[in-house]
């Protein structure tokens, strides 16, 4: 069983000002969320950097990911160690995510850059029903829709700032490797919580 935190940006993000040794220097002090997704806006190039900082700590696991910005809503791709090939359309960003094993999960359906209900379009494989910068009730009505697609839910801080990464976590019954996390995404074997409001799904 592991703790993760499934949607961080750091500062190879343009809006977030988390550098990735202060994101492995929280996993580090934090005394049970060892594991954390680096899900910059469009590009990946956050990822060695966090993760060659992380090394230095078995216990610790960075998930390699990025956050694509489609016309309908960003897109989580959890696993991910490049850039799906453009034009980023949801199909192809889908696509791409399955073709490769990776997950794709709808970010903040219910707020900004989110999806909504376009998100039954599409064969996704997770929404992510806590997300730490939504409200309450967007994460509610994000936690519904993944009920009704019949779809595992995610959590993840969404941090940008940081007192922000670690907020929120997915518990995953998987060990500390990466392609065992994702399957047990894929299988539902996760639960998400949120340490700020103590909301659990």
């Amino acid at each position: 069983m592991i703790r993760a935190d499934l949607h961080i940006h750091t500062t190879y993000s343009d809006d977030s000002t988390v550098t990735p040794k202060t994101l492995v220097e929280k996993l580090n002090a934090h005394n049970s969320i060892k594991a954390a997704a680096v899900t910059d806006h469009d590009t990946v190039k956050g990822l060695n950097e966090t993760r060659k900082l992380a090394s230095a700590y078995p216990d610790i696991l960075i998930i390699p990911g990025v956050e694509i910005s489609t016309p309908e809503g960003d897109l989580l791709v959890l696993g991910a160690e490049e850039n799906p090939p453009k034009p980023w359309t949801v199909e192809n960003v889908v696509d791409f995510a399955r073709n490769n094993d990776y997950i794709s999960v709808v970010a903040h359906p219910y707020r900004e850059y989110g999806m909504g209900d376009l998100a039954r379009n599409y064969k996704v494989d997770a929404i992510e029903v806590i997300n730490g910068e939504s409200t309450p009730q967007a994460n509610k009505m994000a936690h519904d829709l993944a009920k009704s697609m019949k779809l595992p839910g995610t959590a993840g801080s969404d941090a940008h700032s940081p007192s922000e990464p670690l907020t929120v976590y997915t518990e995953i019954q998987a060990d500390l490797n990466v392609d065992e996390i994702l399957k047990a995404i894929k299988k539902g074997l996760v639960t998400t919580h949120s340490t700020a409001r103590s909301i659990h799904f």
